[in-house]
């Protein structure tokens, strides 16, 4: 069994080893875990497994964790799914100047396309040289085989000239 868990708290709560601790003592197992920095807060995302009992014994730890660190923390038991079909991974990476559309727009056209979007993230940096902000994506895809590479990587490439975006879509080699 498997628990999904979002933590959001300030720069001041050190949230991440309690978190862990708590996981530890309760007898999970971490299957997944992202930290990360967004400006004055923190986030974290964990994908925890456990049998039911350590399951709810997690839930129970994480809500006390909240209350005493006065932090968000969301959790969900994400449903099992199996996937029928064979994708292709994929990475994909834009750079453009700083405009609030980008994700949304290449999420659409990737939605569009029955692409299913596996990770995504970007961010806006003050380019060097000139005083423009820059903004760069870089999401991790998943192509359904009945897709057809050629005519997805032209119709993709013309979609980005028309936003003026700069882009790779390549496959991911491991």
């Amino acid at each position: 069994m498997q628990l999904a868990v979002t933590v959001l708290g300030h720069n001041r709560s050190l949230f991440i080893s309690e978190i862990l601790s708590a996981v530890r003592d309760c007898k999970c197992g971490i299957v997944e875990v992202r930290y990360s920095r967004l400006e004055q807060a923190h986030a974290a995302y964990l994908l925890i497994q456990g049998n039911w009992n350590q399951i709810a014994k997690i839930e129970n730890a994480l809500e006390a964790v909240e209350k005493r660190l006065d932090i968000k923390v969301h959790m969900l038991r994400p449903e099992h799914q199996h996937r029928e079909k064979d994708f292709l991974p994929y990475s994909l990476e834009t750079l453009s100047v700083d405009r609030d559309n980008i994700i949304e727009a290449v999420s659409s056209f990737l939605d569009s396309h029955g692409i299913e979007i596996e990770e995504v993230s970007g961010s806006s940096y003050q380019a060097p040289y000139i005083s423009t902000s820059v903004f760069t994506t870089k999401f991790i895809v998943l192509i359904p085989p009945e897709v057809r590479l050629l005519p997805l990587r032209e119709e993709f490439l013309d979609f980005c000239d028309q936003l003026n975006i700069d882009a790779i879509l390549e496959p991911i080699k491991r």
